[in-house]
């Protein structure tokens, strides 16, 4: 396929995920090249950076089309793409089957996010992208009542969402039942509960549920928790948005993970 001149127009297309900005690109290129079915670089954009990037990507035996910022602005729209980006070939929707497979081959203690009725798809992409920054191995959403990881939410992950599997259930306070069988602990997050999540100890198999915006974890949900957990409040706000608290939570358990 010849380079698209600078000019040229792009479409984008709905059966591919783009991944764009110089650290998603990067990332994509080094632990999935297989998935990488297009790169375009911005022609204006010659630095050592791009130029490292269009190596790596030749390497593995990518072309590199070579367009106009306005085309780049066509696949991804008004974003900071830093102008390089990728085409790739989506991650495939997990089910319970496919998570407790993954179980199994892990060598390391589990560390799953698990949403229950996150309904906003920009909350959802930045627990997404919040999740990869922490290592967690996947996150778990429940099918119904509950954010679809659509465009809108890959947008919001800046490329996350491609490297960390979303298992979907069909009920998720059985799929909760199966992780703890399995020895995983499943620790949620409550504003009122009585432990603080720094002084809990989270250096275990660990699913950290976090429930849906304004309302929490539903019953079911709760009752299927191991302990409860809260993240203490020095202001007036009674709670942090669930993509926030996202942050706060998996950090804690890296932090204890590590130290």
């Amino acid at each position: 396929m010849e380079p698209s001149a600078a000019g040229a127009a792009v479409v984008a297309d709905p059966k591919r995920n783009f991944v764009y900005g110089l650290h998603a690109v990067s990332a994509a290129l080094e632990q999935a090249p297989e998935r990488v079915l297009e790169f375009w670089i911005a022609g204006a954009r010659e630095d050592p950076r791009t130029r490292n990037l269009k190596q790596r990507a030749e390497q593995v035996g990518l072309h590199v089309h070579t367009v106009s910022n306005d085309a780049l602005a066509n696949l991804v729209g008004d974003t900071s793409h830093q102008g390089v980006v990728l085409a790739m070939r989506p991650l495939r929707a997990w089910d319970e089957d496919d998570l407790t497979n993954a179980l199994d081959r892990l060598t390391v203690d589990p560390l799953l996010l698990i949403l229950d009725g996150v309904t906003d798809p920009h909350n959802l992409g930045a627990c997404l992208r919040t999740a990869v920054a922490a290592g967690a191995h996947a996150v778990v959403i429940p099918k119904d009542r509950a954010a679809s990881v659509d465009g809108v939410v890959r947008k919001v992950a800046a490329g996350a969402a491609e490297f960390i599997p979303v298992a979907s259930v069909v009920n998720l306070a059985r799929t909760l039942g199966v992780l703890k069988e399995r020895g995983i602990w499943v620790v949620g997050t409550d504003g009122e509960a009585p432990e603080s999540i720094y002084k809990a100890d989270l250096k275990r198999p660990m699913g950290l549920v976090l429930g849906a915006e304004g309302g929490g974890m539903r019953r079911l949900t709760r009752d299927k928790c191991d302990f409860l957990v809260r993240i203490p409040m020095a202001g007036p706000m009674p709670s942090l948005n669930v993509s926030v608290a996202a942050g706060v939570a998996l950090f804690e358990v890296l932090r204890q993970r590590s130290g």
